[in-house]
């Protein structure tokens, strides 16, 4: 991660930032979507995403966090696929290849935050994160494997 922070309050902001661009993401294509399973899935990231940014925002003031003790599988779809761009006219493969390869970057970006962090609280919280983020991803890949290869 190339970010500089100056402080945990930095870090937490950042954070939250990303949480509502995501937010923002899943909520923009949701109403440029026609398929409705589609905008339901988006919708459901969306909620997911705000969900986070109100746990930093706990966070950030003084609310104490519970680890998350489980690791969670990674089936690597999203690393095997070539990256694309969403467009109004994408069909549901494509964009839950969008969603995954946006999972796998928050993933990483949590995992470095946690890396980086000096602060058990801070750390334990981004390590969390970044499980939510691999949640998010292993769903859509598990969805994705039956839409791509419905006879396996």
């Amino acid at each position: 991660m190339d970010k500089n922070f100056n402080s945990i309050e930095e870090i937490l902001d950042f954070a939250i930032s990303k949480e509502y661009e995501a937010r923002d993401f899943y909520t923009e294509w949701s109403s440029k979507v026609d398929n409705e399973t589609l905008k339901d899935v988006l919708l459901s990231f969306a909620n997911e995403e705000q969900k986070h940014a109100n746990l930093i925002m706990d966070v950030k003031n003084g609310k104490k966090f519970k680890p998350v003790e489980k690791k969670i599988t990674d089936m690597k779809i999203a690393e095997y696929i070539v990256d694309i761009e969403p467009s109004k006219e994408m069909d549901y493969q494509e964009a839950l290849i969008i969603a995954m390869k946006r999972e796998k970057a928050a993933f990483k970006l949590y995992t470095d935050l946690a890396d980086s962090s000096e602060d058990e609280n801070i750390r334990e919280l981004f390590d969390a994160l970044a499980q939510e983020e691999a949640k998010h991803k292993l769903r859509l890949e598990t969805i994705y494997d039956e839409v791509a290869y419905p006879e396996n």
